[in-house]
């Protein structure tokens, strides 16, 4: 084989190697858009996300994970949406044969090196009075204020009326 036919075949090769590590790249970078986590302070805020309003409902909850990777605990202390008239911190918990939802007035204790989970039936944020239902697919803004670590936007995916409901 003479030595012109190796230089495109190494060209090639090159080049496949190139587009093979900008694609792991793209991938890579659209992994990070899709883990949706929010940083402040020592605070990490993954994936908010909430249900889809119960038909004829004007409410929604919220739910995600907050890590807290400092050394001393904070508090999420507010909850906003403009989708709403009210939005409060809620915690849900089976009293009996029944299951109770409270608002928690003094917030949320995050603590240090811990990650709490916002999820169904549990922790989440009450979104109440809706202006219009939130439905699956859509999105909507709004903001987390915590003690020590400030306020931050967030942007909340909608999904499905049942989502998370295989949760314990």
């Amino acid at each position: 084989m003479s030595h012109s036919r190796k230089l495109p075949i190494m060209k090639r090769l090159k080049a496949l190697a190139v587009a093979s590590t900008l694609t792991l790249a793209v991938l890579s970078g659209l992994a990070d858009a899709n883990a949706h986590d929010i940083r402040i302070g020592t605070l990490v805020i993954h994936h908010p996300w909430a249900r889809q309003s119960p038909m004829g409902a004007d409410v929604a909850a919220g739910f995600m994970t907050i890590t807290n990777t400092g050394a001393t605990d904070d508090r999420l202390v507010r909850a906003t949406s403009d989708i709403c008239a009210r939005v409060q911190i809620h915690t849900m918990k089976m009293e009996g044969d029944v299951m109770k939802m409270d608002e928690l007035p003094d917030g949320l204790v995050i603590p240090a090196g811990a990650t709490v989970e916002l999820k169904p039936r549990s922790l989440h944020i009450m979104f109440m009075g809706l202006k219009s239902p939130v439905s699956e697919g859509e999105s909507f803004d709004g903001t987390l204020t915590f003690e020590k670590a400030g306020t931050v936007s967030v942007d909340y995916e909608v999904r499905a009326p049942n989502a998370g409901m295989n949760m314990n």
